[in-house]
């Protein structure tokens, strides 16, 4: 039979190309491997690299998130002070974290009137409450004899003082001595004298404020508080200024 033929010639059969076979090390078992031409045969460890490579990458990210949530864990509240509720005699400075007296006050006029400012005494609260947790900060005192810090209710009555009013809880200082006040009880604390700069450790949960020693980092004095609610750092002065520092953490040891 003759082979068939077409326009340009004979008709010729191709057979199928096979891939050539590449020997390039025994596998498992022992058996060779075959790689098809123009690939490049990768090593299982290579395989293995880049998903390491992620998982390595991904435990680090992890680590340093956990290690960032436990530093915010450590750090306490950052408030500034509300200038809504300062009482007229008191003027804010350096960014709303500092507060000073004034003998005569501003004029009634020139200060808005609104339900949140105190009217009776120099008192001013701080924008932040508080309803869980460990909180420090400090306040720069040495530019004022005669004031009070502490925390009280946010919605302490505006008409009253801090250390006067049964729902605030705080530490006074004038005529050289320090001591608690709580609705209007005294407590003196002795072995403070006068310093620069004082901290305040608030501990929602069990229930305590507590003076401390900044230079000593030692707990001066404990109020055994009774909240109900969500309380904000207070402040009350009658003479030259008070500068606040907050979103600090908790000092080690206490």
């Amino acid at each position: 039979m003759a082979a068939p033929t077409w326009a340009g010639g004979p008709l010729r059969h191709h057979a199928a190309r096979r891939p050539v076979a590449h020997h390039v090390g025994r596998g498992q078992a022992g058996r060779w491997r075959r790689v098809r031409p123009g690939t490049c045969p990768v090593q299982p460890w290579r395989k293995m690299a880049l998903p390491f490579a992620r998982l390595l990458c991904l435990c680090r990210r992890g680590a340093e998130r956990l290690g960032l949530a436990a530093a915010e864990a450590r750090r306490g509240i950052s408030f500034k002070l509300e200038e809504k509720t300062a009482h007229s005699s008191l003027a804010l400075f350096k960014g709303d974290t500092g507060v000073k007296y004034g003998i005569v006050g501003l004029e009634p006029t020139k200060v808005a009137l609104n339900v949140e400012r105190f009217r009776e005494w120099a008192v001013v609260l701080a924008d932040k409450a508080v309803t869980s947790g460990r909180h420090y900060w400090e306040v720069t005192v040495k530019r004022s004899h005669q004031f009070r810090i502490g925390v009280a209710d946010v919605d302490m009555s505006r008409d009253s003082c801090i250390g006067v009013d049964e729902r605030s809880w705080v530490f006074a200082y004038a005529q050289r001595k320090w001591h608690t006040m709580l609705a209007n009880e005294k407590a003196p604390i002795e072995g403070i004298g006068q310093p620069e700069k004082v901290g305040l450790l608030l501990e929602y949960e069990a229930q305590k404020l507590s003076l401390v020693d900044v230079s000593g980092v030692a707990v001066v004095h404990t109020i055994q508080t009774d909240f109900r609610g969500p309380v904000v750092p207070a402040f009350a002065l009658w003479d030259g200024e008070l500068l606040t520092h907050s979103g600090l953490e908790v000092p080690e040891g206490l």
